[in-house]
């Protein structure tokens, strides 16, 4: 996944930073998608579009699995996760903190996780 959207940022001459924030993004998404929403089923699978537009980068994420509202998640208190030494817990912060609008779709059919990021020109 990461390698992907690497090679389709650069092939778009994003600038380096931007790309490597966005892939991490991205790849924090996809794997929560895929770990806690499809708990890991091999049998499932993750669909990754990426559109340009004159502004910027959009990514749409779809998945059949379990929900999970991003864009009312409470974020965790860092000073909370440190002091317990807890390994995870601030990937979805840095997503909302990367992306400039983060639009959510869910319907019995699965869940559309569509991401932008605004590029300078």
């Amino acid at each position: 996944m990461r390698k992907f959207v690497t090679e389709v940022l650069n092939s778009h001459d994003i600038p380096e930073i931007e790309t490597n924030m966005m892939v991490l993004a991205v790849d924090e998404i996809c794997a929560n998608i895929i770990i806690h929403g499809l708990q890991s089923n091999p049998l499932e699978s993750v669909r990754l579009d990426i559109s340009f537009s004159s502004d910027g980068v959009y990514f749409e994420i779809v998945d059949r699995g379990d929900g999970f509202d991003i864009i009312n998640y409470d974020e965790p208190n860092i000073e909370d996760l440190i002091k317990k030494k807890n390994k995870g817990g601030i990937g979805i912060m840095l997503v909302k903190k990367i992306m400039d609008n983060i639009e959510l779709k869910t319907s019995p059919e699965g869940n559309t996780l569509r991401l932008f990021k605004k590029i300078d020109a």
